[in-house]
């Protein structure tokens, strides 16, 4: 029997790199990627004999694409959590919520799609304070996201669920993944610890639950590959406080008053650098864990990263520059111990002052 995949967002990391794995297998005769804008040139090379076709999702004629290929398993990784780079964030709507419509009506309409694999995010449980330790799949959001990103995977975790009505006949994988970090992958969160001074909420340090992108790469192509239906929590074994993540990287913490968030997470955002959503800074404030028992227990996959290994691989990948250079530092604790050598002794009880070199080097280590 032909095996025939489709994977959206192919210019997109993770669905570039899943397509490079799904070539690579001799069980798949066709893969074919589908995005608006074709994969950069550095991509090319990973991907394979994988087919590009410039198509958008949110086109009817996604159905065409579907039905002239005879596709059988549908890969949809191309929801958004960046309204910068799908061009604002009504763009970044239509690609989200409208493109999952179009996309399901044409597999619905399909008579050659067996399976149906969507990437979606831990972020539709929300962020409260009212929220549990860890939320299961079972579990619903204490408050539903009102905007941005995590409220379009509410929306199209919604769809889904209708289509599975509709197509009991198709197997229906559902991923919530968290937040992605490692040495290639470009998001907002692994850009927010790239900041010069990394931005935090006056009087929280919430949990961090992460997941290496080999991790996530890895998943994708499970599902893919074989029938394995459910909605699943993916994300890796152990937390972080972000406050440990910060020393992690060498960076200096800023604390921001609350009523002040929203004014720096828009400064932040009018500087290119970091895409951050207001959802996304409502996260700094409360964290948030997800339990992965399905992941092992039914779907059959235990991450190779802990959350803590995950982000040690990120920094070193990456090296995150930190906020004072090894070479100031260096040369302030030379100054400091040729001023201790040259100065008269302190007098009884005074504090010493080489503690000032203890202080550096914590800085300079995290």
């Amino acid at each position: 029997m032909s095996r025939v995949v489709l994977v959206t967002g192919i210019s997109r990391y993770l669905a570039c790199r899943l397509a490079g794995r799904l070539s690579a297998d001799p069980a798949i005769d066709r893969i074919i990627g589908v995005d608006t804008v074709p994969p950069a040139r550095a991509d090319l090379d990973l991907l394979g004999r994988t087919e590009f076709v410039r198509a958008d999702i949110r086109n009817p004629l996604i159905s065409r694409v579907i039905s002239q290929a005879g596709v059988d398993t549908v890969v949809h990784a191309s929801v958004t959590a960046t309204p910068h780079g799908a061009g604002g964030r009504t763009p970044m709507k239509e690609l989200n919520v409208i493109g999952t419509m179009q996309l399901l009506a044409a597999c619905q309409n399909s008579d050659t799609v067996r399976r149906l694999v969507v990437k979606s995010s831990t972020a539709v449980y929300g962020t409260s304070p009212r929220d549990p330790a860890i939320f299961t799949e079972d579990m619903a959001a204490k408050a539903l996201p009102r905007s941005g990103y995590a409220k379009d995977a509410v929306e199209v975790e919604g769809y889904l669920r209708g289509f599975s009505r509709r197509r009991p006949d198709v197997s229906v994988t559902l991923l919530r993944f968290a937040n992605f970090v490692g040495p290639f992958i470009d998001t907002p969160l692994t850009r927010y610890f790239q900041l010069p001074v990394v931005p935090t909420v006056f009087g929280f340090d919430p949990r961090l639950q992460l997941l290496h992108e080999n991790d996530a790469v890895e998943v994708l192509r499970q599902a893919s590959t074989s029938d394995r239906p459910g909605t699943f929590n993916v994300a890796a074994d152990g937390v972080l406080l972000l406050s440990q993540a910060i020393r992690r990287a060498g960076k200096r913490a800023v604390a921001v008053p609350a009523p002040a968030v929203q004014l720096v997470g828009r400064a932040v955002r009018r500087s290119g650098f970091v895409d951050f959503s207001p959802e996304q800074m409502q996260f700094l404030n409360f964290g948030r864990v997800v339990a992965n028992d399905r992941l092992k227990d039914t779907f059959g996959y235990t991450p190779q990263f802990s959350t803590a290994a995950a982000f040690e691989s990120f920094l070193t990948g990456r090296p995150v520059p930190p906020l004072v250079a090894d070479s100031v530092l260096d040369t302030g604790a030379k100054l400091l111990a040729t001023l201790l050598r040259t100065t008269p002794p302190p007098p009884a009880g005074a504090p010493a002052s080489v503690t000032s070199i203890g202080s550096s080097r914590r800085l300079r280590h995290g």
